[in-house]
């Protein structure tokens, strides 16, 4: 089951962006790492059964904060 995933973190520089990419695709299953929002602060993962919550606990030991904003599942269309 693919899913897409949104965790909110507080990243402030380049480093701590690089960090958290570095988290994120050590993660067994894991895609796709991408940055939205308008400060580049939430991190939108693309996994094939990766574990959401398990995921903002790594982050959040590292970063400091950490939110799970959503989880959703991604279907793909049938033509």
């Amino acid at each position: 089951m693919k899913q897409k995933i949104t965790i909110e973190a507080q990243i402030q520089c380049d480093k701590c962006r690089s960090q958290a990419m570095k988290i994120a695709v050590a993660e067994d299953g894991v895609i796709s790492v991408a940055f939205q929002g308008p400060n580049r602060d939430k991190m939108v993962i693309t996994g094939d059964g990766v574990d959401a919550a398990d995921m903002a606990k790594s982050l959040r030991k590292k970063l400091g904060y950490a939110d799970l904003v959503s989880v959703e599942e991604i279907t793909e269309k049938k033509a």
